[in-house]
C-alpha cells in the first residue's frame, strides 16, 4: 500500500505555509487594532488571510489520494490571499496612505525577512500604512510561492499521474497484465 499512498503532508516546513501563517497572524493583529471588530470587512480579512492557511495545509493532506484536490485547494489558498491583498490596498487608498513600490527599502527589508522573524507583538507603535504595507509585501511573497508551489504540483501530476493511475498499474500488475 505504501507505493499506492505516498508521501504527503508536510506542509508546516512550506515557505508557503509559513509566509501564509504570518499573513494570518498579521491580518488578525492589523484587524483587530484597526478595523472595527463588528464589521464585515473585519470578519472577511480574517476569513481570507485564514483561507489562505488551512487550504494549503488542506491541499497538502489530500495530496495522498488526490494531486487534483492539491492543485485546487492550492489555487484556493492563492485566490483567498488575493482577495485579502485587495483589502489592504482599499485600506491604504481610501485613507489616502502610501502603498510602497516593490523597490521601497522597507519592502525589500520584509522580502529579505524569514517568516520566524516576523514577530506581531513587537508592531505595537507602528502605524496603520507601514503595518498594511508589511502585509501587502507578505501576500505578494505567499502569493509568489503559492504560484511556484503550483506549477510544480502539475509538473509533478504530468510526470507521476495521480492516485487513480497507479491504483490501475498496481492493479494491473498484480494480475499479471
Amino acid at each position: 500500500m505504501s507505493e499506492l499512498i505516498p508521501k504527503h503532508g508536510g506542509f508546516r516546513k512550506l515557505r508557503s505555509f509559513q509566509v501564509a501563517q504570518q499573513v494570518y497572524d498579521g491580518t488578525v493583529y492589523f484587524c483587530n487594532r484597526f478595523i472595527d471588530k463588528r464589521s464585515r470587512t473585519h470578519d472577511q480579512m480574517v476569513q481570507a488571510a485564514r483561507s489562505g492557511v488551512q487550504n494549503i495545509a488542506e491541499g497538502s493532506l489530500a495530496a495522498a489520494t488526490s494531486k487534483k484536490m492539491e492543485l485546487k485547494l492550492t489555487g484556493v489558498a492563492r485566490a483567498s490571499l488575493g482577495e485579502l491583498l485587495m483589502d489592504y490596498e482599499d485600506y491604504l487608498r481610501q485613507r489616502g496612505l502610501e502603498k510602497w513600490s516593490k523597490e521601497h527599502p522597507k519592502a525589500r527589508k520584509i522580502r529579505d525577512a524569514r517568516p520566524e522573524t516576523v514577530n506581531w507583538t513587537l508592531f505595537g507603535d507602528r502605524s496603520d500604512e507601514e503595518l498594511a504595507n508589511i502585509m501587502i509585501c507578505l501576500i505578494n511573497q505567499a502569493s509568489y510561492l503559492l504560484w511556484k508551489q503550483m506549477q510544480r504540483l502539475e509538473q509533478d501530476f504530468l510526470n507521476e499521474g495521480g492516485f487513480t493511475e497507479r491504483i490501475y498499474h498496481a492493479r494491473k500488475q498484480k494480475r499479471g497484465y
